[in-house]
C-alpha cells in the first residue's frame, strides 16, 4: 500500500519499545559478565532483527527469544553456555527508560490520546521492563507481534496493531527511532513520527514520515499539531 495519508492528528499512537522507549545499552554489561566484549551487543541485536524479518518473509516467525538466543550463540562464536545466554537475554526485562520517553507519554496522556507499546518481543518481558522503567502506567496496553508470529515491518503487522487498538490505520501513528520501522508504518497507511536521536537523520531510502524531530517528546508534539 502506498496511499498518501491525510496529515490529521492521530487518535492512537503506537510506540516501538527497544531503543525507542527503553535503553538497550545496559545489556552491554551482561555481555561483559559472561565473558564477551560489550561491542557485540549491536551485532547481536541487528542479526536478531534481520533473521526475525527473514523468517517473517518466509512464513510464521519463531518467538523473539528463540531468534535472539540463536543469534547470541552465533555472535559469540558458540562459546556461551545456555545459562550464560539466558543471563544476557534476561536483561531485556530490566531495561531503563529513555530520557525522552516519559515526557512523550505524558503529552499524550494530557491530550487524552491512548498509546500502546508495540514490540517484536514477548509481551510479558516488555510489560516487566516498562513497569520497572516507570512507563507502563502511561500506556493503554502492550502489543506483541509474537501473537501473529511475525516481526515488523510487513503491512499486516501494523494493521493487526491498529485492530487491537480499535483505530483505523490512517488515524494511528507509529513512533520509533528506527527508520525501517517508520518506513513500514507509512507504507502500511499509518501516520508516522521519526525520532532521529538514534540514527542522526532521515535516510533518503525511506518514505518520509509526517513528523521528524530529534526527541520523542518533540515528535509527539508534532503529531499533536497535525490538522
Amino acid at each position: 500500500m502506498n496511499v498518501p495519508v491525510p496529515e490529521s492528528r492521530p487518535e492512537v499512537v503506537l510506540f516501538d519499545v527497544f531503543e525507542t522507549l527503553l535503553q538497550l545499552d545496559p545489556l552491554r554489561v551482561r555481555f561483559v559478565e559472561v565473558g564477551r566484549p560489550g561491542h557485540e551487543l549491536e551485532l547481536f541485536f541487528a542479526r536478531t532483527l534481520r533473521d526475525g524479518m527473514a523468517y517473517s518473509l518466509a512464513g510464521p516467525a519463531p518467538p523473539f527469544r528463540e531468534v535472539a538466543a540463536e543469534q547470541l550463540a552465533i555472535t559469540s562464536g558458540h562459546t556461551l553456555s545456555r545459562d550464560r545466554i539466558d543471563h544476557v537475554l534476561a536483561g531485556f526485562a530490566e531495561l531503563p527508560a529513555q530520557p525522552d520517553a516519559d515526557p512523550a507519554l505524558r503529552l499524550l496522556t494530557e491530550a487524552g490520546i491512548p498509546c500502546y507499546a508495540f514490540t517484536h518481543g514477548s509481551a510479558a518481558v516488555a510489560e516487566s521492563a516498562l513497569t520497572g522503567a516507570g512507563l507502563r502506567g502511561s500506556l493503554a496496553g502492550v502489543l506483541s507481534t509474537e501473537t501473529i508470529r511475525s516481526f515488523k515491518p510487513p503491512a499486516r503487522v501494523y494493521h493487526w496493531a491498529c485492530e487491537q487498538a480499535g483505530s483505523a490505520p490512517e488515524r494511528t501513528a507509529l513512533v520509533a527511532v528506527h527508520s525501517w520501522d517508520v518506513h513500514g508504518a507509512v507504507r502500511a497507511g499509518l501516520l508516522a513520527g521519526f525520532a532521529t536521536r538514534f540514527e542522526g537523520g532521515v535516510p533518503g531510502t525511506i518514505q518520509r514520515p509526517q513528523v521528524v524531530a530529534e526527541r520523542l517528546d518533540e515528535v509527539v508534539a508534532g503529531l499533536l499539531a497535525l490538522g
